[in-house]
């Protein structure tokens, strides 16, 4: 790794880059966290994840307590559990996303990220947090018409059996110009924001209000829906376990996330 001007800020992408296997911090990458902060650089967490799975990384966020969830779609206080602003996606369009996947993509199935927490479709199988938790259940059309996904800011599709690259592929193709798609999973899972709504965008935003620039990211990612922010920041670094398409894409690598590869790089810049 060669030697580069300090940052004023770290951006990194959660699951599969910054976190080892359980969603785990490493005692080195919360000590490389905390020594960024002392020495003035910010760590913002960038990711896919929805606010509601960010509670137990607030110890790990730094002053600001800020982060960008769900592919720049929500930006909350961790510590505060406060939601700070959301980047919507229209209803219409939502509906019409949905009615072209059904008909271009048989077997595909959706759920929703909204302010008020998570619904989905009945065949849309749920794992994780998810699976003990109440939340609405009803088809796409009455979860819109009664209200119950108000402000809804990312849609979760999820296919049976395709493959989740040409998955993806597959829905940029069918919705076109009227959402973002992207995937962070290895299951056929895509990811629907509102159209130019990414992970770069919002960064952008929150940097742009705080006075930083593009030139002073450090930016860390391992899947699809990194590459927009990978692409925006000054420096970026795509983990060794990184999907084939981040790690041709950008010119610097640490180790995987289970080598503590964010905190490896972090501390060559202390």
């Amino acid at each position: 790794m060669t030697s580069s001007p300090r940052p004023r800020l770290i951006a990194t992408d959660l699951d599969g880059t910054l976190l080892c296997s359980g969603g785990r911090v490493s005692a080195r990458t919360a000590a490389a966290l905390a020594a960024a902060e002392e020495a003035g650089m910010q760590v913002v967490f960038v990711t896919g994840r929805p606010p509601r799975w960010m509670q137990h990384l607030g110890p790990h966020i730094g002053g600001h307590g800020v982060a960008i969830c769900s592919n720049g779609g929500a930006v909350v206080d961790v510590r505060r559990g406060e939601l700070l602003e959301t980047s919507p996606l229209d209803p219409a369009d939502t509906l019409t996303v949905v009615t072209r996947m059904r008909a271009e993509l048989p077997g595909t199935t959706f759920a929703f990220e909204f302010p008020g927490g998570f619904a989905r479709e009945p065949g849309y199988t749920v794992v994780m947090w998810e699976s003990d938790k109440e939340h609405p259940v009803a088809p796409t059309e009455e979860l819109l018409a009664d209200g119950r996904v108000n402000g809804l800011f990312k849609i979760l599709a999820k296919h049976p059996d395709l493959d989740p690259d040409v998955f993806l592929e597959r829905t940029r193709a069918a919705i076109g110009p009227l959402a973002e798609s992207t995937r962070s999973s290895p299951i056929p899972l895509v990811e629907i924001s509102a159209p130019g709504v990414t992970k770069a965008s919002s960064l952008a935003r929150w940097c742009a209000q705080h006075g930083i620039s593009a030139a002073e990211v450090v930016a860390f990612g391992d899947m699809p829906n990194d590459l927009e922010m990978l692409a925006w920041a000054g420096q970026s670094y795509a983990v060794a376990n990184a999907h084939p398409l981040v790690l041709a894409s950008v010119a610097r690598h640490t180790v995987s996330n289970e080598q503590d590869g964010v905190a490896a790089v972090i501390e060559t810049l202390l």
